[in-house]
């Protein structure tokens, strides 16, 4: 661990060579930030941990062999005093709420500069949390979605039947904007997604709709009340 007044040091954990080197020339030319060590998935940035000690990881969520929750799961366990900040292109609030359930102290994504990711990882090495405008975002929109828990409120809010086919909630609802004719770059915007993400969840919905494309997605959601 850094003495006052050392620079950070820090591992970074990305599984695209060409993110992973980028970040640490970015981060390792600042005075404050020592990177000591880049690992290319996660289970090679729990070794890079145990060897070197270091104050915070900047870490991935989508990477093989083990991915970002699961090495942020067992850094929480076998390293707590190593603040884990995630650094990654999906904002939508699944990963979110599942990387900070996972205990990462911090999140941002891609898009954030030299900065603000210096300054997450700082001070989230200093017990503190910082999530970007986008997080926040996600975070608001699954709060003002999620079901209502107070006794009065749950009494007073109509019971909804599950989707169909074994859809989830949020396949349900990709795909009712599907059925409203929105494309997948504006229902990522309208969810907070990337683009890859509500690709997957149009794949899913496909497999579970026996929808060939679009056009008998939204034929399935008018069968099925969808929108």
């Amino acid at each position: 661990m850094s003495t006052v007044g050392a620079p950070l040091r820090i591992v970074i954990a990305d599984d695209q060579a060409s993110v992973r080197e980028g970040l640490v020339l970015l981060l390792g030319g600042l005075p404050s930030i020592d990177v000591v060590g880049a690992a290319a998935d996660g289970e090679q940035a729990l070794a890079l941990v145990a060897e070197h000690r270091p104050d915070a990881i900047l870490l991935d969520l989508h990477m093989p062999v083990l991915d970002g929750i699961g090495a942020t799961r067992r850094l929480t366990a076998e390293h707590p005093g190593v603040a884990v900040v995630i650094l990654t292109t999906y904002a939508d609030d699944e990963s979110v709420l599942d990387a900070l359930r996972a205990g990462a102290r911090s999140y941002l994504t891609k898009d954030a500069d030299r900065a603000d990711i210096a300054s997450a990882l700082q001070a989230a090495a200093g017990g503190l949390s910082v999530l970007d405008a986008r997080v926040q975002a996600a975070l608001l929109a699954a709060a003002t979605s999620a079901v209502p828990t107070t006794p009065a409120a749950a009494a007073a809010a109509p019971s909804q039947p599950p989707p169909p086919d074994g859809l989830t909630q949020r396949e349900a609802e990709i795909l009712l904007l599907i059925a409203q004719g929105l494309t997948n770059s504006e229902i990522a915007a309208r969810l907070f997604l990337s683009n890859h993400t509500v690709k997957t969840h149009i794949s899913r919905i496909f497999a579970k709709t026996g929808s060939r494309d679009r056009v008998a997605a939204i034929g399935y959601a008018r069968r099925h009340n969808i929108g």
